[in-house]
């Protein structure tokens, strides 16, 4: 019996790609790789950014897709944000449109955030900041398994990406974003409840260690951060985006049927540290 991943004549989609440095990309990779059939999408502006990184690192992909993650609906969108440069057209980028335009999938991975405030201290951040990063980085998650599940294939998986400050402190992720990974977290417990029962879907989410992604560089220190985790870890390196994609792959996959409702860390072993000797 062979153990390897096999996701052929599965369909993907990975939502929040928009560099070839962050986990989504190295995630879609690694999808391909097992065999399946994968879509992105793409924040509208990051758009012509994208078609041209993928003429020099081409990636076997089924579609690419206008994605704004804050509207549920186009009718949502105010007009300033439709008539823009940038968005015009995009044609509908909402989440209704995504679902409408991805069809029936069988795994689909969260791979986006966003907090306007996040380099503001909690102390000062605003309400409005606050639920913008509430907003993005966890609700997004409901709204695509509401807007996909029901077209999602039995035994689908849905997989999203978190962080340790959901769970502990890390000086410096401010804006809200803590409280949104916590969101996310505890969202991903209720909703694998629901649509388990509802569908016979699977909701996990992946928490990776410190890693340097251009958003991450936005955020602050980040390496300090990864010198910091990697002192600390039980497996003292800092961790590779394809670490973090082969355990996306592993959880679509017909190896982890059993796994729902679960947060799965890769970050060397730093989740599970108190006091390090010496």
């Amino acid at each position: 019996m062979s153990l390897a991943i096999d996701l052929g004549g599965k369909r993907a989609l990975v939502a929040g790609v928009g560099d070839d440095r962050g986990f989504g990309f190295a995630i879609a990779k690694s999808l391909v790789a097992a065999g399946a059939t994968v879509s992105v999408a793409t924040w509208p502006p990051l758009l012509k950014l994208f078609d041209l990184l993928l003429t020099r690192e081409p990636i076997a992909l089924e579609a690419v897709h206008p994605f704004d993650a804050d509207y549920d609906r186009l009718e949502d969108v105010p007009a300033k944000v439709r008539e823009h440069r940038r968005y015009k057209d995009a044609g509908d980028f909402s989440i209704a449109g995504l679902a409408t335009a991805v069809g029936s999938v069988d795994i689909v991975v969260h791979s986006l955030a966003n907090g306007p405030e996040v380099t503001k201290p909690l102390l000062s951040t605003s309400r409005a900041g606050y639920l913008a990063a509430v907003g993005t980085s966890a609700y997004s998650h409901v709204a695509l398994v509401q807007a996909l599940g029901p077209t999602m294939r039995p035994g689908g998986s849905f997989v999203t990406l978190s962080y340790l400050a959901a769970q502990r402190v890390v000086a410096g992720y401010g804006g809200g974003m803590a409280a949104a990974k916590a969101a996310l977290e505890s969202d991903v417990r209720m909703l694998a409840f629901e649509a388990g029962r509802k569908w016979g879907h699977r909701v996990n989410a992946i928490s990776a260690g410190p890693y340097k992604s251009r958003a991450a560089e936005a955020i602050g220190p980040i390496d300090q951060l990864i010198v910091s985790a990697a002192e600390r870890s039980p497996l003292a390196e800092p961790i590779a985006a394809e670490e973090v994609a082969t355990t996306a792959a592993w959880l679509a996959s017909p190896l982890a049927t059993g796994i729902t409702g679960s947060v799965i860390y890769v970050d060397k072993g730093y989740a599970a540290m108190g006091l390090v000797p010496g």
